[in-house]
């Protein structure tokens, strides 16, 4: 009962420091003069993933443990798939229980084919697009663009064996620095709307109009850590009640663990759906999954052999499965609530694929 009480203890934490970031994060771009997708795909982004990098360093730098850098390489995988499936999903439910609550906007029409105004309908939050603007679409798609290749590479990559193959693990950093560049020029480029957008009173300082910067650094420093550490004790949390659940270390370690490394991004969708900003939530998601592509990968080609299981091929399949999928949606111009909430299911597909593997 321990386990299972720290584990909501912990949920509640990170949910809550989430929201307290996303508020700082938001102010941080403000201060730093950045586009609004960036704000999602490069500052929330590398905040939420830089622990979970950490511990991927810490795992394969640690020694000699086979275990240890397994676990490393198992994160760099598990990282994307459940950002792919679970996050891009939980988005998708999101969007549709707040559609179904306030009615599908009628901002909506005009926007883009498809969309839907007047009183919103089971069917209308459904089917109505999930982005109001062509630009959005245009970006999330070229997020995907860029990850899918990249993401291709690393899997392969786990498939053979050759000398200097460890030292490609640095083009994977280079990939991620020219990405953070793009994304940064891009947002320095575009209209920049954000000095319209009231932004809600940092929650440090609530009664100030504009807060000071240095109020600003230490709700995003101190959310971070919070995450951090709520992060990781609820992966130990998993790693106890995996057992008493009839379920084997490395079941818990492919389809518990991704997912709980990865709630702090989840919990940014969650909160950004919720305020309306739709369009954060999902740059958030796929700015992590770039960095999860790049520098866990880069590391776990640098310091172990890179040699994938069974296991982590059918978990690269599935991911790249569901970015074709998402990415074929982005392009057609369809990409909606319940196309996106589809996403989850490529999850479950994992899992029951998962079974014989292990057997």
């Amino acid at each position: 009962m321990v386990h299972f009480l720290l584990l909501a203890v912990c949920a509640v934490a990170i949910y809550l420091s989430c929201e307290w970031f996303v508020n700082a994060v938001e102010w941080l771009g403000r201060r730093l003069d950045v586009g609004k997708m960036a704000v999602g795909t490069i500052l929330a982004a590398f905040g939420t993933a830089l622990p979970e990098s950490v511990v991927t360093l810490v795992a394969v730098t640690s020694g000699g443990d086979t275990e240890g850098k397994e676990i490393g390489v198992g994160a760099a995988m598990g990282g994307p798939l459940a950002l792919a499936t679970i996050a891009y999903g939980v988005t998708g439910v999101m969007l549709y229980l707040k559609r179904r609550r306030t009615g599908v906007s009628g901002a909506l029409s005009g926007a883009l084919p498809g969309a839907v105004s007047g009183p919103g309908t089971a069917r209308a939050a459904l089917t109505a697009p999930v982005l109001e603007s062509r630009e959005a679409v245009r970006r999330l798609a070229k997020d995907q663009t860029w990850f899918l290749p990249i993401f291709v590479v690393k899997v392969a990559l786990g498939l053979v064996a050759f000398a200097f193959k460890p030292a490609l693990g640095l083009l994977f950093f280079a990939a991620y620095a020219a990405y953070f560049w793009r994304e940064i020029r891009s947002g320095a480029d575009a209209e920049d709307d954000d000095e319209e957008e009231e932004l809600e009173p940092l929650k440090l300082q609530p009664k100030a109009a504009s807060p000071a910067t240095w109020a600003v650094l230490l709700q995003t420093a101190a959310t971070l850590v919070v995450i951090f550490f709520a992060s990781q004790l609820f992966v130990h949390q998993l790693d106890a009640i995996g057992p008493m659940l009839g379920l084997s270390a490395s079941v818990t370690a492919l389809l518990l663990s991704p997912i709980a490394t990865e709630l702090p991004e989840i919990m940014n969708a969650v909160i950004w759906v919720r305020q309306g900003k739709t369009e954060l939530a999902l740059a958030n998601i796929s700015g992590s999954m770039m960095i999860q592509a790049t520098v866990p990968s880069g590391l776990g080609l640098l310091f172990t052999s890179w040699h994938f299981s069974g296991a982590l091929l059918w978990a690269g399949i599935v991911t790249m499965a569901a970015i074709a999928y998402l990415l074929t949606t982005l392009r057609a111009g369809k990409l909606t609530a319940g196309r996106l909430a589809a996403s989850a299911g490529l999850y479950g597909v994992f899992a029951v694929g998962l079974v014989p593997i292990l057997a």
